[in-house]
């Protein structure tokens, strides 16, 4: 593992308070032995020091620090930091003040685990972890089981950031990547990158988060903001047990070529309405604490779910969804944002301001 660090300039030299004692002892031993004119030139130039306003250090900026704000971000509190550093076990930690955990346990590409909200104690995730990269498609090919079982290697980056990378085999006839990086205490941003070594059809990264018991809303943006519906469609069981709100006809068509067919573990899925943007939620309805999952259009092309009180606890975005040739080079970002008691018009404001930072794309 390669770890690299910014310098970070030191602190400019204060004048001690002893420096100033000296001064007013060597005027007063001028006063007694030098010209009264030289007395007077030092005991001047002691006041002008004395009484100027303490040096203060030149501003430095931190690779952690926020250019925007989105809504609902938290700055770093009680010492936290906007980065990761290096755990134990090839693993890495974390604590921005408002969420605390690790990434990568014990070595393994299973996202963020062991997620504490520190304002309320409550502890987020469950099983595989959230954000973590699981199934791997193209048309026809499902490659293993998940990538969180692929040999992979991850380094901490000189802004905090990780990167993890899975390298290509014959099996796996692509190069997969991903970025972890603070935005805000409380969101998390992620890019995954893919090189193609061959033409990969409807090429699909499978982005799974488990959450804890205590998270039994889950909700999916399928409405219009400007219109006088309603705005969230609730996975509740009534619709079926595993469901999926597709982007479009073509989404639906990815979902339907037979690759949740594939074992291990094949899902049925219930088709819902389109969503209107890739906007998912979870919530602990006993506290109000939320977990807002979000991508691109261009970049996601379903959301699923199980219902919203089935034992998984997980939500899951489709990445890619498209045809990639072979030397091609594709990314696709999501972002994770928690953040307690969010009305929808402020999830929606959220993931709006999202929009924007990521060039409207």
């Amino acid at each position: 593992m390669s770890v690299a660090y910014e310098s970070v300039p030191s602190e400019p030299k204060r004048i001690s308070n002893a420096e100033f004692c000296f001064l007013d002892s060597a005027t007063e031993y001028a006063d007694r032995m030098i010209h009264p004119y030289l007395v007077l030139m030092v005991a001047l130039s002691t006041f002008a020091q004395s009484a100027a306003p303490p040096a203060r250090p030149n501003p430095v900026k931190l690779s952690n620090e926020l250019a925007v704000s989105p809504p609902g971000a938290m700055k770093p509190t009680d010492g936290g930091r906007l980065a990761f550093s290096i755990g134990s076990s090839n693993e890495f930690v974390f604590a921005t003040g408002v969420l605390r955990g690790t990434l990568r346990a014990g070595g393994r590409s299973k996202g963020l685990s062991s997620v504490i909200h520190l304002p309320t104690g409550t502890r987020m995730d469950s099983s595989m972890g959230l954000f973590s990269h699981y199934r791997v498609f193209s048309t026809g090919k499902r490659y293993g089981v998940g990538a969180w079982d692929w040999p992979s290697e991850a380094k901490l980056l000189a802004d905090g950031s990780v990167e993890v990378r899975w390298p290509a085999t014959g099996d796996r006839p692509f190069e997969l990547s991903a970025l972890y990086r603070w935005a805000a205490a409380n969101t998390l941003d992620l890019q995954t990158t893919v090189v193609a070594k061959t033409d990969l059809p409807h090429f699909e990264s499978f982005l799974a988060s488990y959450f804890t018991a205590d998270f039994t809303n889950a909700l999916v943006c399928s409405g219009d903001s400007s219109s006088a519906g309603q705005l969230f469609t609730p996975a509740e069981k009534e619709r079926g047990t595993w469901l999926a709100f597709p982007r479009d006809e073509g989404a639906i068509a990815v979902i339907r070529d037979g690759r949740w067919k594939l074992e291990p573990n094949p899902v049925d899925w219930v088709l819902l309405p389109c969503f209107t943007r890739p906007l998912a939620v979870r919530r602990a309805p006993a506290t109000g604490l939320t977990a807002l999952l979000m991508s691109l259009p261009g970049d996601c092309f379903a959301i699923s779910t199980p219902h919203q009180t089935e034992a998984h606890g997980s939500t899951y975005l489709s990445l890619f969804g498209r045809d990639l040739r072979s030397g091609e080079t594709a990314l696709a970002r999501s972002r994770l944002l928690i953040a307690p008691q969010l009305s929808e018009a402020e999830m929606v404001k959220a993931y709006e301001d999202y929009l924007k930072e990521a060039g409207g794309q």
